[in-house]
């Protein structure tokens, strides 16, 4: 009987399991294998400063510290001042306003009518008119003042004086043209002033120094409030109309001299206060003497007394304690 072999098994394939490829390692980048660990150096600790404190010393001003200084451009002088346009647009302002204001005046006293709410209201609205170009000071007292105070130069104030002069004696011209007319007018006379008595010249003059002094004080405080042009003309309107009716007062009613008064020199020579008669030369030169220490001098020192009043009032109430 034929014996099969019994079939081999199935070539025995090595069945070798897959070997799982080992991952190689990454080869490093030569940069990084040189590459040397960061060293972490110890941050040290801040050293210890010593605070410094400076001790700040605040000088106390004084009462008087720039009291006298100049307040106006220290480079101004006749070599440089005759260089600036705005001071021919300040003299124009001064020229002007002097003239309206001496013509309203006129108008007034022409026709007896001594209503000081009109004139109040008329000399607001030309400061406010000329203000921009010169500070509207239209009165020689005021403008002593300023100088005197250092807050014009000497230069600009004397021309100021020339400006405001030229006005009012303009405004006599322009009065007297229309009086010359004729008309209804003839009726009355071109407005002068009362002639000072003999004997009355000092209380005159004190009038007018008392009524210097509040224009000056007035004016003064108006300054501080030249931002608000109708604040500054109505202060140094209201300043004017209680100076008229101190006048007034005692002027009419204590010593009984009449309208011997006016509070603006320029407008006195307007009111033609010099004699133009006499009977020899020294009789003319000496009313002429008298008219200017009258109408000139004492307003012009009561116009600076006002502003240094005025100034050390102001410096008292804001020194500090």
């Amino acid at each position: 009987m034929a014996t099969t072999k019994p079939k081999t098994a199935a070539k025995k394939t090595a069945a070798k399991p897959k070997a799982v490829a080992a991952k190689k390692p990454v080869a490093k980048s030569k940069a990084a294998a040189s590459k040397k660990p960061a060293v972490v150096k110890p941050v040290a600790a801040p050293a210890k400063t010593k605070k410094v404190v400076k001790k700040v010393v605040v000088e106390k001003k004084g009462i008087f510290d720039g009291f006298f200084a100049k307040k106006y451009d220290a480079n101004e002088s006749v070599l440089t001042i005759f260089k600036k346009p705005s001071l021919y647009g300040a003299l124009i302002g001064e020229l002007v306003g002097t003239l309206l204001l001496t013509l309203v005046m006129f108008a007034l006293s022409f026709f007896g009518i001594y209503n000081a709410a009109i004139y109040t209201f008329a000399f607001i609205a030309i400061t406010v008119a000329v203000f921009a170009f010169s500070g509207a000071q239209l009165n020689p007292i005021i403008t002593a003042g300023m100088m005197a105070t250092r807050r014009i130069s000497v230069v600009r104030g004397v021309l100021y004086i020339l400006a405001q002069i030229i006005g009012a004696m303009t405004a006599l011209g322009i009065f007297s043209g229309f009086y010359a007319g004729g008309g209804d007018m003839a009726a009355y006379a071109v407005p002068t002033m009362a002639k000072v008595a003999e004997g009355t010249f000092g209380l005159v003059s004190i009038v007018e120094l008392v009524g210097a002094i509040l224009l000056g004080f007035f004016f003064s405080r108006a300054l501080a409030y030249k931002r608000s042009v109708f604040t500054f003309a109505a202060v140094v309107a209201g300043g004017f109309a209680a100076a008229t009716l101190i006048g007034y007062i005692v002027s009419y009613a204590f010593l009984g001299l009449g309208n011997n008064f006016v509070f603006n020199p320029a407008v006195a020579m307007a009111y033609q206060i010099f004699p133009t008669a006499g009977a020899n030369f020294g009789e003319i030169f000496g009313g002429i003497c008298s008219a200017l220490a009258t109408y000139a001098i004492f307003p012009a020192i009561g116009g600076i007394v006002g502003f240094y009043i005025a100034d050390f009032a102001s410096a008292l109430a804001s020194s500090e304690e």
